[in-house]
């Protein structure tokens, strides 16, 4: 069985990225307690300062979706939402395996 992977980007107001890959290092720090989430990674382009890219794998989508509702998601959301221009889903994936990803496949 594979596993839900997203690669999303976030448009950021000027001068903000900072700011925002704090806010996602924050959610990535936030989800090293959740056994479902197994990469988080927050990333940056030199050639597009205003934005930032995630790197999500995840033991299914329905455990993603619920990471969205849980009460220190919410609060890092509300904090993005000012600084965030527009977001882009570039891909989700299913991840078959390889470094970094358990070989429980649920």
């Amino acid at each position: 069985m594979s596993k839900f992977s997203l690669f999303g980007k976030f448009n950021i107001q000027e001068g903000e990225r900072d700011t925002m890959v704090d806010i996602l290092l924050e959610a990535a720090e936030s989800m090293k307690n959740l056994d479902e989430c197994e990469i988080y990674l927050v990333n940056i382009s030199e050639s597009e300062p205003n934005a930032v890219y995630v790197y999500e794998v995840w033991s299914n989508e329905n455990a993603h979706q619920a990471s969205l509702t849980l009460e220190t998601t919410q609060t890092l959301i509300k904090r993005a939402k000012p600084i965030i221009t527009g977001m882009e889903r570039i891909s989700t994936l299913k991840t078959m395996g390889g470094k970094g990803i358990s070989s429980n496949f649920y």
